[in-house]
């Protein structure tokens, strides 16, 4: 990846770019895949570019930070879609219910009945994801590929969701295309269409193997800054 411009608005463009012609190469519609800018750790003035030249999904890690930040960007600019893409604790599953649009993370039963709780109370119904660990990696959130199909029945049955996509974070250390073939694979038999994979070093692959969604933060927004509050 090269060092990205100062500018995020012109880094969006780039990768914009980028994706669309990854996606090309497999025979799909780049156009159709959607950038999740990862604004983690940024504050609202290095968003709010963004969010001026149109662009209106974001994705976040925690949601504390995000509740700092967040809110008023909202209220300022209409029709953003703000997922959450970091492990969720049960106990901030009401927060989560009302500042989210997308909970990327679900992924154990006991956070199935915090959500079902909080979306009752709330009358309000964020879209869902079920985080898959296609690594197994004991230090990582997610369900592991084994246990996929019957934890996403449970969460239909059992909380009558409607599970809209599949997200992984394959290992560091691995070549990714083998983790998004998997998800793939478990969306598919599970009648799941979105799929949220691929980062800032990997999401041109995740493209060419069935991303809907692909998470990119540095790429687009430069050096990180400290973490807010």
């Amino acid at each position: 990846m090269t060092e990205t411009d100062p500018d995020p608005v012109t880094n969006l463009a780039k990768v914009r770019a980028r994706l669309n012609a990854a996606a090309a190469e497999a025979g799909r519609a780049g156009e159709r895949i959607n950038i999740v800018v990862v604004s983690k750790t940024y504050g609202p003035d290095r968003i709010a570019p963004l969010l001026a030249a149109g662009h209106r999904i974001f994705g976040e890690n925690r949601v504390q930070e995000a509740q700092s930040k967040w809110p008023a960007l909202k209220a300022a600019y209409p029709g953003v879609e703000l997922h959450l893409i970091g492990p969720l604790q049960t106990n901030k599953a009401k927060e989560a219910a009302a500042l989210f649009d997308v909970i990327e993370s679900l992924d154990r039963p006991k956070l199935a009945r915090a959500l079902a709780g909080a979306f009752d109370k709330q009358g309000r119904r964020p879209r869902l994801f079920v985080q898959i660990n296609t690594g197994e990696e004991p230090q990582k959130a997610g369900v592991v590929p084994r246990e996929a199909d019957a934890f996403i029945a449970e969460c239909r049955k059992t909380y009558e969701f409607e599970i809209e996509g599949l997200m992984c974070i394959p290992p560091a250390d691995e070549p990714p295309a083998p983790h998004f073939a998997l998800l793939a694979k478990i969306a598919a038999r599970n009648g799941i269409e979105n799929l949220s994979m691929g980062m800032s070093g990997d999401y041109e692959i995740a493209a060419q193997l069935g991303a809907t969604h692909v998470r990119v933060g540095a790429a687009i927004m430069g050096a990180r800054s400290s973490p807010i509050a």
